[in-house]
C-alpha cells in the first residue's frame, strides 16, 4: 500500500513578487493564503503560498520570487501545473487570458481532456484542465465566478529525457500506477486517480537539462502528500532499501514536514505531511494570507528581513497586507546578506 496519497503541494521559482501576486490572484484566481519567507540560505526571499476557497493540500502553489537570478527551464523539471476547471469552460479561461494579455496556446487535448496552457510573467507555465469529476470548491474573485473557477491541481507536467527510470521511482517507491500513454506523455495515479492524483511525464529525449537551483522562470519541486512523521520516516527508510540514498532528513517547514529527494530524471520530490493546525496554525483561517509571517527563529529579525524585500501589495478581494508581530522565542540563529 503506497504511503503517498496524491499531490501536497507544487513550488516554482517566480520573478517579481508584486507581478507574482497579480498574476496569481487576479489572473489565476487564487487565493493568497500565506505570506512568509524562504527558510533556508541567507538571502531574504518572499516564499508565497496559494490555494483554491478551502485552502486544501493539492491545491497549493507556493512561489519563490526570485529575480536576482534567472533559471533555466529544460528537461528534468516540473513543465506546466495543470490545474482542473469545470467541463466547458475552457472558453471562458482563453477569453479571459486574451483581457489580461496572458499568453496561451489555446485548447488542446491530452488523455481525452481539453485543456489550455498559459504563461506567467515570468515565463512559468500553467495549464487548465477540463475535470467534471472534481468538485473542490475554487476561489472566486470580481472577474472569476464560482462555476469557473479553478478546482486545485490535476498535477503537474514533467520533463523528463528518458522514462523508464522515472517510472520505476513512482511505481516502487511511492506506490503510483501508470495508467495510461498519449504521445509522449505518459500518465501515472496513486489512490483513486484523477484530481490531485496524478502525475504526466512528458518524454523530451533531446531536451537540454534545466537548472537545479532557485532561478526565475523554473519549477522548483513537487511535493507528495503522507499522513505523518511516520510516514516520513518509512518513505526515508524505503527510499533508503531502494538505493536513492541522497533524501534529506525532516525538515520543518512551520505548516508541514518534509522530506526531499532528488529522482533519477532529476525532479526534486517532496513528501509532505501537514503539521497540526496546518495554514491556520498563526493565523486565523477567515484571514490567511493578510499577514506577513516568519518562523519563530526569524521573528527578531523581523525588521532586517522586511527592509530587503520588495513591498507588496495584494487585492482587496483577497485582504489588506498588514503586518503581525510573532511571539516566540528563536529556536536557531539566521545572517542575512542585504540587497
Amino acid at each position: 500500500m503506497s504511503l503517498v496519497t496524491g499531490i501536497h503541494h507544487i513550488t516554482v521559482c517566480a520573478s517579481g513578487a508584486q507581478e507574482d501576486v497579480d498574476f496569481q490572484t487576479t489572473v489565476a484566481g487564487q487565493r493568497l493564503i500565506k505570506q512568509t519567507v524562504l527558510f533556508d540560505g541567507r538571502y531574504a526571499h518572499y516564499h508565497l503560498y496559494y490555494s483554491n476557497a478551502n485552502a486544501e493540500p493539492g491545491s497549493v502553489y507556493t512561489t519563490f520570487p526570485y529575480k536576482r537570478v534567472q533559471g533555466r527551464p529544460g528537461s528534468g523539471q516540473i513543465q506546466a501545473t495543470a490545474y482542473t476547471i469545470p467541463k466547458g469552460t475552457s472558453k471562458f479561461w482563453m477569453d479571459h487570458f486574451k483581457r489580461h494579455n496572458v499568453k496561451n496556446g489555446g485548447a488542446k487535448e491530452r488523455f481525452g481532456q481539453t485543456f489550455v496552457r498559459f504563461e506567467h510573467p515570468s515565463g512559468l507555465q500553467l495549464e487548465v484542465i477540463e475535470d467534471s469529476a472534481d468538485k473542490r470548491k475554487g476561489w472566486t474573485t470580481p472577474e472569476i465566478t464560482p462555476d469557473v473557477s479553478m478546482r486545485g491541481f490535476q498535477g503537474p507536467v514533467l520533463s523528463v529525457r528518458e522514462i523508464p527510470e522515472q517510472e520505476r521511482f513512482y511505481v516502487e517507491a511511492l506506490g503510483f500506477r501508470k495508467t495510461g500513454e498519449d504521445g509522449a506523455y505518459h500518465r501515472f495515479e496513486v489512490g483513486t486517480g484523477g484530481a490531485a492524483k496524478t502525475l504526466i511525464l512528458v518524454h523530451e529525449p533531446d531536451k537540454p537539462a534545466g537548472s537545479w537551483g532557485f532561478g526565475a522562470g523554473t519549477g522548483h519541486h513537487v511535493a507528495l502528500e503522507v499522513a505523518n512523521d511516520d510516514a516520513l520516516a518509512e518513505q526515508k527508510n524505503l527510499y533508503e532499501e531502494l538505493g536513492y540514498t541522497d533524501c534529506s532528513e525532516i525538515k520543518d517547514r512551520n505548516y508541514f514536514h518534509s522530506i526531499y529527494v532528488r529522482s533519477p530524471g532529476g525532479i526534486l520530490t517532496e513528501c509532505a505531511a501537514t503539521a497540526p493546525g496546518a495554514f491556520a496554525r498563526d493565523e486565523p483561517y477567515d484571514q490567511l494570507g493578510t499577514h506577513m509571517l516568519l518562523p519563530p527563529w526569524f521573528e527578531e529579525r523581523r525588521a532586517e528581513i522586511m527592509a530587503m524585500l520588495e513591498p507588496i501589495k495584494v487585492p482587496e478581494f483577497n485582504g489588506p497586507v498588514t503586518v503581525q508581530q510573532g511571539a516566540a522565542a528563536s529556536r536557531r540563529s539566521a545572517s542575512f546578506i542585504g540587497n
